[in-house]
């Protein structure tokens, strides 16, 4: 007959096959997860998804990863530092969005460089949530959050290779490669947020057409003809 400690709790089944050993609140998250971190960013994506950037909160990202309240400290020190986390995540996913869709065009540097434009729009008009925190003041000044920086930096990086291969080819006019592609992603991103916040509403059927007519737009003011004097 097995002796039982008075006042210990039942160990379970689990607990008995692993040699009694009991798993800590930490350890447990660990085993379930694996990553935590980023358990916890998909799980605030999905929350600014349906409820935008209001509805986030560490808590809230807990209790949807199914986690303990304490365990966003381990990563976060507070809620704009998950929000950064959330906005470097999309910026990693607008630039994957870029590279698959600009993939299939080849050598095509005229579709590629419209193709990269038509993305952006894609992309902000489907996840607007996502699109206004990366862009907006919820997570402060990007030197404050050097992971935010660098996505954002390499996605605007796949726009300025896109004019520096355009120049190189003779397709696009000369210039600084960084200041076309400002003036690029000002014009894209305008409509975009135009776009997202119900100022222009072309219909679902023709939204593809009118964003890939603006892109044209774009295109045609940056190629490499002289200016009308």
């Amino acid at each position: 007959m097995k002796r039982v400690t008075p006042g210990a709790a039942p160990r379970s089944a689990a607990q008995r096959r692993a040699g009694g050993r009991r798993r800590t609140p930490a350890a447990r998250e660990r085993y379930h997860h694996g990553d935590l971190q980023q358990a916890l960013i998909a799980a605030a994506l999905r929350i600014l998804e349906t409820g935008g950037a209001a509805a986030l909160s560490l808590r809230a990202a807990a209790r949807e990863a199914g986690v303990s309240q304490a365990a966003p400290y381990r990563h976060f020190a507070d809620k704009e530092a998950l929000l950064a986390a959330v906005a470097a995540a999309s910026f990693r996913a607008l630039s994957a969005a870029m590279r698959e869709a600009t993939a299939p065009l080849g050598g095509d540097l005229n579709a590629r460089f419209r193709m990269l434009g038509l993305t952006y729009i894609r992309f902000a008009v489907a996840h607007p949530a996502r699109f206004r925190l990366m862009f907006g003041r919820d997570v402060g000044r990007l030197s404050v959050h050097p992971g935010l920086k660098q996505a954002a930096d390499e996605t605007f990086a796949l726009l300025v290779a896109g004019i520096e291969r355009g120049q190189q080819a003779g397709l696009l006019r000369a210039g600084e490669p960084r200041e076309l592609a400002m003036a690029a992603w000002a014009m894209v991103h305008g409509l975009s947020a135009l776009l997202v916040d119900g100022q222009l509403s072309p219909g679902t059927q023709a939204l593809e057409a009118f964003a890939f007519r603006v892109v044209q737009y774009l295109f045609l003011g940056v190629r490499s003809e002289p200016l009308a004097r």
